[in-house]
């Protein structure tokens, strides 16, 4: 059994396990080590079959917690040379990856795809093991060709949808700001997602939304958005419905 335990996510920090036959990865650590121990406990999950923490760029919500947790957990930290040497994660086993080149993590085979955001060199990621894949795509203010790919052949897609246009617009963040989420570096908004699921339309594909502002959306206003545009069943949409909310997704191959 495949298992995706997303113990956060959003802007206060993020940290998802992927889990395959009794082994697992970490992907981002955005959290403090004490905290992702206590969800990890709270999902039933063993710490010790942790083989890996897999960073998807450098910003603090994903790697605040990562040199704790690799020291804590005695794994390895694997990313591309720019996002560790801009991640300040102090003493920790480093393996380098390279964007659109396979490789190995505990159980899974694993794909690092581009993605557009204001980082040193920021990836999705495509996780396979069992004959099932997993994406994991956040933090992007438009899908590249090779994620969008990835999210036609995923059967769990963990995809931002991070802000409301209205929400935004509306909302307290100065103009430089907004207009900087809204770019090409930025964030999906709800409607992008819900295009790009559209456009990449499976049914047997699980969809969980990732990423949400807490200041420009909100869960309700997510899952409605993406199910009109995609028709799919709302209930069949997910995502993290509040501070402290974690969630255990079984793919389904």
């Amino acid at each position: 059994m495949l298992e995706v335990h997303v113990l956060a996510s959003g802007s206060d920090g993020n940290c998802i396990v992927a889990e395959f036959d009794g082994e697992a990865v970490m992907i981002d650590a955005g959290i403090s080590c004490k905290k992702s121990m206590a969800l990890m406990n709270q999902e039933g999950f063993d710490h010790g079959r942790l083989k890996a923490l897999l960073i998807t760029h450098e910003h603090s919500d994903h790697v605040a917690g990562a040199g704790a947790a690799a020291r804590k957990f005695k794994i390895p930290v694997m990313c591309n040379r720019p996002t560790f040497d801009c991640s300040g994660m102090g003493s920790v086993e480093y393996r380098e990856t390279f964007t659109m080149r396979p490789f190995s993590a505990g159980p899974f085979e694993v794909l690092p795809l581009p993605t557009s955001h204001d980082a040193a060199d920021p990836n999705a990621y495509l996780l396979e093991a069992g004959g099932m894949k997993v994406l994991v795509a956040t933090d992007t203010g438009r899908l590249t060709p090779p994620a969008e790919q990835a999210l036609a052949e995923a059967d769990l897609a963990v995809i931002e949808s991070n802000y409301d246009p209205k929400m935004l617009a509306e909302g307290p963040y100065p103009q430089y700001l907004k207009r900087h989420i809204a770019s090409d570096i930025g964030h999906l908004s709800n409607g992008d997602c819900a295009d790009a699921i559209r456009r990449t339309m499976s049914e047997k594909r699980q969809i969980f939304l990732a990423h949400l502002s807490k200041t420009n959306n909100v869960p309700d206003l997510a899952r409605e958005t993406v199910s009109k545009i995609t028709g799919m069943r709302r209930l069949n949409v997910d995502c993290l419905e509040f501070p402290g909310d974690t969630r255990t997704i079984r793919v389904r191959g």
